[in-house]
């Protein structure tokens, strides 16, 4: 798929966060190429006119000297995009905002790409750094319906290893969380060994949008009604919840979108 490529200077890079836990977050890009068909960064494409979402990136050309400015409070990147897209194997702009950042920042990285591993180096210098993987299990059918433009399952989970046996601190984002689509059991199995902690999400159904919601509909009609119906949702947490609790790790809660945001804690 061809992606527009969108060149702007930017008046900052910091943004207040309103992720409870996090200060401030940076997008050195926004919109992603990965063009995940359930993703709520989509809201985006209402304010800006440039064609559907991943179609399109915008590149904060002046990303890097923005970057120098110190902050206090913990900084997230990325929230709106993926800083290991694809147009980074060549821009390198993700690479250059890291080396210009101050390293006494405390950051959390999260991506979905394998490509994250490419800059071990740079991540060894932050006095307090931890890199996030986005693992859901989609494979075959699912991964083609959901996101095929994403990396394969497998290179995810060897890219959270990679980072974790060089003596990174990792978290899994197991996300989206789809009743009767995704094994969080097994999802956990194949990465507990190297995942420092993790972060549990069911799927926003609203802001992934009306044309996801009606391809959930017509093909996976059961988990559908789960996701719509506030009944059948409750029991469905709460089984996730014990699923969650037997395996043992660690892990606050379960993050929920059925009526607005909400977290369950473990």
């Amino acid at each position: 798929m061809n992606v527009r490529v969108i060149l702007r200077k930017a008046k900052s890079l910091y943004t207040r966060s309103r992720i409870p836990g996090v200060d401030w977050s940076v997008n050195q890009y926004v919109g992603c190429a990965f063009a995940c068909r359930y993703c709520y960064a989509r809201f985006l494409t209402r304010w800006k006119d440039y064609g559907d979402w991943g179609t399109w990136v915008v590149v904060k050309t002046n990303a890097p000297e923005l970057a120098r400015k110190h902050v206090k409070g913990k900084v997230v990147m990325s929230t709106v995009s993926d800083p290991y897209q694809p147009i980074e194997a060549q821009m390198k702009l993700t690479r250059r905002v890291l080396q210009y950042m101050d390293k006494r920042n405390e950051l959390s990285i999260l991506t979905r790409s394998p490509l994250v591993t490419r800059d071990i180096d740079l991540f060894k210098l932050f006095r307090s750094i931890e890199i996030g993987m986005t693992i859901n299990g989609f494979t075959g059918r699912e991964k083609e319906l959901f996101e095929p433009l994403a990396p394969l399952h497998k290179a995810r989970i060897g890219a959270l290893k990679k980072l974790h046996d060089e003596g990174l601190k990792t978290y899994a984002f197991v996300s989206p969380i789809i009743p009767g689509i995704s094994d969080v059991g097994a999802i956990v199995e194949e990465t507990k060994s190297f995942a420092d902690y993790y972060f549990f999400e069911v799927i926003n159904l609203h802001a992934a949008g009306r044309d996801f919601q009606r391809l959930l509909r017509e093909e996976y009609p059961e988990s559908y009604a789960v996701l719509s119906d506030k009944e059948k949702f409750r029991k469905f947490l709460l089984e996730l919840r014990g699923e969650i609790k037997r395996v043992g790790v660690k892990a606050e809660g379960i993050e929920t979108h059925l009526r607005g945001w909400e977290f369950v804690k473990l």
